[in-house]
């Protein structure tokens, strides 16, 4: 008599059918030889010859749904525009566009750029959130992201990656300065990460910087360092943190020793008495 099946198993099983279109017999057969891989049991199922099914019901209406946020003069048929995209995110969703719960938004959906957000996008985003297909479950879902956002890192981590990749001009490697640092005010303030400690505001200080010393663009390693580098500061304000042998970027360095010289953090890192 076989074993009985977890309760992941049987989940596993139902998700395989859902993706598939395949009976449980088959959902079973192939997940069970990779060891309930999800991924890859899907994959064996296709490799095998088996033909990928249709969208399913849920797919369908979020397909719907996003038609009925299009405009059918001025958007294409698989691509809000700009001001289809901005109405959607403040009119249907209730959220503010000059701070980071746009970020939130733009992340859940993988818009492309801030002022566009495509069919593909918007289907398979919010399919993997799980909350259905209306826009009164989307909006409730973005506001409870929003609230998490402050004291997720995993969740600020993901949208402020993403706000690197939809805040960059078409074509564009990198993020202007006057973009970048427009989208550090909204995401360092609330209802984001709050980027301050006992004494000092570090936004402001990087803010100051960056208008004192720096004039070139901000590209992907700088960005997401900064965010790293904001997570060290928010746990030790003294820099100690930081040598010169690390692997920050130069402008990292710079500001390091641009704050040292205003007498903000350790010029040397702590040293542990051993006795």
């Amino acid at each position: 008599m076989p074993p009985a099946m977890s309760s992941r198993q049987k989940a596993l099983i139902s998700e395989f059918m859902e993706l598939t279109g395949a009976n449980a017999r088959y959902a079973s057969r192939y997940l069970s030889a990779v060891d309930y891989n999800l991924n890859q049991a899907v994959d064996g199922y296709y490799a095998a010859g088996h033909a990928p099914r249709g969208p399913s019901a849920l797919e369908v209406n979020l397909g719907n749904l996003f038609d009925t946020l299009r405009d059918a003069e001025n958007d294409e048929k698989d691509k809000l525009e700009l001001e289809s995209t901005m109405q959607y995110i403040k009119d249907t969703l209730k959220v503010k566009l000059d701070d980071a719960g746009l970020f939130v938004v733009q992340e859940l959906v993988q818009a492309p750029s801030i002022g566009e957000i495509t069919r593909q996008g918007y289907v398979e985003g919010w399919k993997g959130s799980g909350v259905g297909a209306s826009h009164q479950e989307h909006a409730a879902h973005i506001r409870s992201l929003i609230k998490k956002l402050s004291t997720d890192q995993d969740l600020f981590r993901k949208v402020y990656k993403h706000a690197f990749v939809g805040g960059r001009e078409r074509d564009q490697k990198a993020l202007s300065l006057e973009n970048a640092l427009i989208y550090w005010d909204m995401l360092f303030s609330k209802p984001g990460m709050i980027w301050t400690t006992a004494n000092h505001d570090w936004l402001e200080l990087w803010k100051t910087f960056l208008g004192e010393k720096y004039s070139r663009s901000v590209n992907r390693d700088m960005w997401n360092m900064t965010l790293n580098f904001a997570l060290k500061t928010l746990e030790d304000e003294s820099l100690s943190f930081w040598n010169a042998d690390g692997a920050w970027p130069s402008v990292i360095d710079d500001f390091v020793e641009w704050c040292r010289e205003k007498g903000i953090g350790k010029s040397e890192p702590m040293e542990v008495d051993d006795n």
